[in-house]
């Protein structure tokens, strides 16, 4: 009985010590940084478009991912619009179409741009809105969450 006992105490021996080099060397790891920073996205620059009357307008914004890996943004929200989505503009033949987007990438340790001739949100039955005022909205990241901001409206061209 003793003999089995002491047989399956040292056969356990190596993979408990195992499991201690491999966390000791993990814990290490990230303790020094290498393990690296999740991603970490802001928001700049968020402007909207006055829109004309009844009209549906675009959003652009400047999204900055401070972390070491991309993030997604996968969808925006703007409470007091009827609607918002990403889209891309397409030219072909001379002729701009919109798009619609399911998503778009945020470099790490980059930015992505949005602009009117690319990358937008489309805001749809946006409140009546005028110039130096703001809209609230929410983008949704796949890593970062929820990232909360205001856009000021501007006119076209600004």
């Amino acid at each position: 009985m003793k003999d089995s006992l002491l047989r399956t105490a040292r056969a356990a021996l190596v993979p408990v010590a195992a499991c201690a080099v491999a966390l000791g060397g993990l814990t290490a790891w990230t303790a020094s940084g290498a393990a690296g920073r999740p991603a970490s996205v802001t928001v700049e620059d968020a402007r909207v478009l006055v829109p004309f009357g009844t009209d549906d307008t675009a959003a652009f914004f400047r999204l900055r991912n401070a972390g070491d890996t991309d993030d997604e943004l996968v969808g925006v929200d703007v409470p007091s619009a009827r609607g918002a989505m990403l889209s891309r503009t397409v030219v072909k033949n001379g002729a701009g179409t919109m798009r619609m987007v399911h998503s778009a990438t945020v470099p790490a340790h980059g930015t992505l741009e949005m602009s009117p001739h690319e990358l937008d949100v489309m805001v749809s039955g946006p409140p009546r809105l005028r110039v130096g005022d703001r809209l609230p909205f929410v983008l949704r990241f796949r890593e970062s969450g929820e990232v909360r901001g205001e856009a000021v409206v501007v006119r076209p061209g600004n």
